[in-house]
């Protein structure tokens, strides 16, 4: 059964995620931004949690400049949906934070898989 949590509530959590990144890898993070939205865009699957739409650190080389922001969405309520308690949806949403900053980082799916972060 899914749980129902508040945009509000659901921010928080994904704000208080994003506290327990360690600052060593938090300061490395260079222009990007995490947005919170209800649901995946169109051309995403529905049931996607997250999502890194950047050129990550990796990729970057001596032209990178003037650019806008990567962005990492957390979308709520496909998280809510596999949850059955807001313990789950902390760490869903904790989960999710931590594989769409390591995108931003050049990490593979594969990689964050084979480190539980899948």
């Amino acid at each position: 059964m899914a749980i129902e949590l508040g945009a509000d509530e659901f921010e928080q959590l994904v704000l208080e995620a994003m506290d327990q990144v360690p600052d060593e890898l938090a300061t490395l993070v260079d222009n990007c931004v995490i947005l919170v939205e209800d649901y995946p865009p169109p051309e995403q699957p529905p049931d996607t949690l997250g999502f890194y739409d950047g050129i990550p650190l990796t990729e970057r080389g001596g032209w990178y400049g003037g650019v806008l922001p990567d962005r990492i969405y957390i979308f709520r309520h496909p998280t809510l949906a596999i949850c059955d308690s807001r313990e789950q949806v902390t760490r869903e949403v904790r989960i999710t934070v931590v594989h769409e900053i390591a995108h931003h980082f050049g990490v593979s799916d594969a990689r964050l898989h084979e480190l539980g972060y899948g």
